[in-house]
């Protein structure tokens, strides 16, 4: 499955959630395939993603679901850690794994070496999803605590356009999605 499939597979079944999306081509291929306010789309600082889904996890109530890569996990590790021992209730942490640095040129992760479904169970994490072909976020949306999903795709990038919406708009915006309810 390539990761635009899979992204377009999770947004199908997600309503209301707030999404916070790795930077580069994940956030483009997200922005073609179901843009919305909802959206905050990572334009810079690789490996943040989940650091931000966190904060954002721990200040509000709504379910915040991460759309996060191998590479940019591999190079924040210590926020697996954090995310589990803070245990937000709302936080679903999905990892679009193509082992791979698809946004930087395609370099090999180590996520060919290092199972990370199994560091995220080493680390303590009782919620744990994998999925290869097919995508169901039927029993996921219906647990109430931290949850890691691993979702393996294909190497590659689709050929969607950049996000024409300025980073202050894309800021501004879903600040007024999640403060404005």
């Amino acid at each position: 499955m390539e990761r635009i499939e899979a992204i377009q597979k999770i947004t199908e079944q997600l309503n209301d959630e707030l999404i916070i999306c790795n930077i580069g081509f994940p956030s483009r291929e997200l922005y073609a395939v179901k843009d919305s306010p909802n959206n905050f789309y990572m334009l810079g600082s690789m490996g943040m993603a989940s650091s931000i889904g966190l904060g954002l996890a721990l200040a509000q109530k709504r379910r915040v679901v991460v759309l996060d890569g191998d590479g940019s996990l591999l190079m924040n590790l210590g926020s697996l850690v954090t995310i589990f021992n803070q245990k937000p209730n709302n936080l679903i942490l999905v990892i679009l794994d193509n082992g791979c640095y698809g946004s930087t040129g395609s370099q090999c992760s180590y996520a060919s070496t290092v199972n990370l479904s199994r560091v995220a169970e080493a680390v303590g994490f009782k919620n744990l999803f994998l999925f290869w072909n097919e995508i169901d976020f039927s029993e996921i949306l219906n647990i109430n605590e931290s949850i890691f999903v691993h979702v393996k795709v294909e190497k590659g990038n689709a050929d969607v356009p950049v996000i024409d919406i300025e980073p202050e708009d894309i800021k501004s915006r879903f600040i007024e999605e999640v403060i404005g309810r």
